[in-house]
């Protein structure tokens, strides 16, 4: 039977982690707040890049083009964002677990991972990681996607993959978060857009092959820092609500324990009590 000592001692240790459980809670709280302001910013210009070259892939000219041409498909190229941490619930098992079966779908995938989480995933799986990401710091992540927008440039158009994809978790709210698994190449060709205007009448300087050639690594570089903002806020997000019901069950813990330590006092105290009346009966005979 627990004793009152052993009790007391579990409310301690519990107390104690509760109190880093609010330190991590304020920490993700902090942390999300600066990634939804990141995430605010840069999905506005994302958007309209996204529209400029999806504008342009509706032109005959661009079919061709490198980055517009369907090739026959050998070898797919995924670029899967996870964390380096836990503590963020369902966070990664979600979108692993959608890139997984997205690549399951005849994929001969090449993988490029960011997060010692997928990595752990993949190398379980064995599955073919051609290069990791792991521990990359806040303030890098922009020259960091334009760096990986390059080399992934480079991948595509030397043949080594024929499609690019991202999955990522697409950032809702607070308290949803969904897994996407998107196409960045090629781009795609013939998407209707509305409220534009006629892009047939617009004219591109010098022409348009430069263009798409000095648009592109803008585009990718977007997607992929849009890609990581949207991810990011996902993780704080995740992780400051799964902190919040730790905390919250911490402090229930608590309170059980107190219970259960109060009752054995007072049954301590009145077994006391009876065995001090019965030796002052026995006594007074």
């Amino acid at each position: 039977m627990t004793s009152m000592r052993d009790i007391k001692q579990r409310i301690e240790n519990v107390r104690s982690t509760e109190q880093i459980i609010r330190a991590m809670d304020m920490v993700a709280s902090t942390k999300l707040q600066k990634a939804r302001r990141q995430l605010e910013g840069v999905r506005p210009m994302y958007h309209e890049l996204k529209r400029v070259v999806e504008e342009i892939g509706n032109k005959e000219e661009v079919e061709d083009h490198p980055f517009y041409f369907e090739r026959k498909v050998k070898n797919s190229l995924y670029i899967v964002l996870t964390s380096d941490r836990g503590l963020s619930g369902s966070y990664n098992v979600n979108v692993l677990a959608h890139a997984l079966k997205h690549m399951n779908e005849g994929k001969n995938e090449k993988i490029l991972v960011v997060g010692s989480k997928g990595n752990e995933y993949f190398k379980k799986r064995n599955k073919n990681i051609i290069r990791k990401i792991t521990n990359i710091a806040d303030a890098r992540v922009y020259y960091g996607t334009e760096n990986l927008a390059e080399w992934v440039s480079e991948l595509y158009l030397s043949g080594e993959v024929e499609e690019v994809y991202i999955a990522y978790t697409r950032f809702e709210n607070v308290l949803s978060y969904t897994p996407q698994v998107e196409r960045l190449l090629p781009v795609a060709t013939g998407v209707e857009l509305e409220g534009f205007g006629n892009s047939d009448e617009k004219k591109y300087e010098p022409n348009l092959a430069t263009f798409i050639d000095h648009v592109m690594p803008l585009y990718l570089h977007m997607s992929l820092f849009r890609a990581f903002s949207e991810a990011h806020t996902s993780e704080q997000a995740a992780r400051m609500v799964n902190m919040d019901a730790a905390g919250k069950n911490a402090s229930d813990l608590i309170k059980d324990l107190t219970s259960m330590y109060n009752r054995k006092r007072q049954a301590a105290i009145t077994q006391e009590l009876s065995e001090i009346v019965g030796s002052a009966n026995f006594l007074s005979k």
